[in-house]
């Protein structure tokens, strides 16, 4: 929840849960039981906090795993049911939208094109842009059913060996082939024309990671800018953990301990096809974007 500012909008209130919503997703292409649980509890508590505010303006949506599901509108029913919340599933083009508007304010005006990418749960998405007199023109986008949760469904996620870690690569690889084809970004990236930026707890943990803090703090991670190698560093030191020392870091927690090595595949065959060289990192996306749209009358 947000109040209008100066700058756009002020956070007065925040929650977050991981809920693997499209965990099984991929083998079955339905939402789980268990899953659908998970995410109606955690929605009461946001629920709750609404109704504690005096909202003016609320949008509430849901992507890549409810657009997948055969079973969405039976959740989506079950949602208004139990917690008085009208979902609304997004379209894949409409969330690119959103990541960049959420994203805007770290773009660069130079170089004149952008690539943001946003590695979620059930899928990733890509954004092309060219950037001319301070808008963000959205030129094409892409959104693969490759994410975290679905990674480590197929590949595991606690004990990943190097053979399984790159398959995972070259899988991701093989499903961005099509949109590096239709572009020809890495062409514009030899020219010094892109800039790269990631929005996604991936790249947001190995921050934390690399600049070693005791808690995660997203002043600190928010707008950093990480180098190819710094990177592959990071990378390197997190699949190295064993799964009980990545649940027992402060910056990655049991949560998310089965899903960062997967993330980390994810990232590498995005740095591998398109080597622009630097990363600025996001701790934003979707929820800004919207709140954004809000604030400016457009929700």
């Amino acid at each position: 929840m947000a109040h209008p500012a100066a700058e756009g909008f002020r956070v007065i209130d925040a929650f977050s849960r991981i809920v693997r919503l499209g965990e099984g997703l991929a083998a079955t292409g339905m939402l789980s039981e268990a899953a659908m649980a998970r995410t109606i509890e955690a929605l009461k508590v946001c629920a709750r906090k609404v109704a504690q505010r005096p909202v003016a303006g609320a949008r509430y949506v849901a992507t890549e795993a409810c657009r997948r599901a055969g079973n969405c509108g039976v959740f989506v029913e079950r949602i208004k049911a139990a917690t008085g919340i009208a979902m609304e599933i997004i379209s894949s083009d409409e969330e690119a939208r959103l990541v960049v508007a959420g994203c805007a304010p770290l773009l660069k005006r130079e170089p004149p094109h952008a690539l943001v990418f946003d590695i979620g749960g059930g899928s990733t998405e890509l954004v092309w842009l060219t950037l001319a007199d301070g808008a963000q023109v959205i030129e094409d986008f892409i959104s693969i059913p490759q994410g975290v949760v679905t990674f480590a469904d197929r590949y595991g996620g606690k004990d990943v060996s190097r053979e399984t870690y790159a398959a995972m690569v070259a899988e991701m690889r093989g499903a961005l082939a099509p949109f590096e084809a239709r572009l020809g970004i890495a062409a514009r990236i030899a020219q010094g024309a892109v800039q790269l930026l990631g929005s996604s707890g991936t790249v947001t943990m190995l921050t934390a990671l690399h600049l070693e803090l005791p808690r995660y703090i997203r002043a600190r991670v928010d707008g950093a800018i990480l180098d190819f190698p710094t990177i592959a560093q990071a990378t390197a030191r997190l699949i190295a953990m064993p799964y009980h020392a990545r649940a027992a870091h402060p910056c990655i927690g049991r949560e998310r301990a089965d899903l960062v090595v997967a993330g980390c595949a994810i990232l590498e065959a995005i740095c591998a096809l398109w080597p622009v060289g630097r990363l600025a990192v996001a701790d934003r996306g979707i929820r800004e974007g919207i709140l954004m749209s809000l604030v400016n009358g457009r929700g």
